[in-house]
């Protein structure tokens, strides 16, 4: 059973193995809280599929600087970085 990280992390588990395999505490926490992520079956929509508007909404959530002046295949390019 997972620790309990408290009420900032949504998933204490997916947060735990994203930490064990090595990644920051902002971005495993930032994916754990992220409802849509950890499900199988691709129920996320494609970046490409997303207004534009969406990804700067997503881009906002994990703080991506710069995002009011990018092109919306700049800000896929930039969420798929972050």
């Amino acid at each position: 059973m997972a620790k309990d990280h408290g009420p900032s992390i949504k998933n204490d588990e997916q947060y735990e193995e994203l930490r064990e395999e090595g990644m920051n505490k902002k971005k495993a926490a930032r994916i754990a809280n992220d409802p849509k992520s950890g499900k199988k079956g691709g129920k996320a929509d494609e970046y490409e599929e997303r207004t534009k508007e969406e990804l700067y909404e997503q881009a906002k959530k994990v703080g991506i600087e710069g995002r009011s002046d990018m092109t919306k295949d700049e800000l896929i390019k930039a969420l798929r970085n972050s």
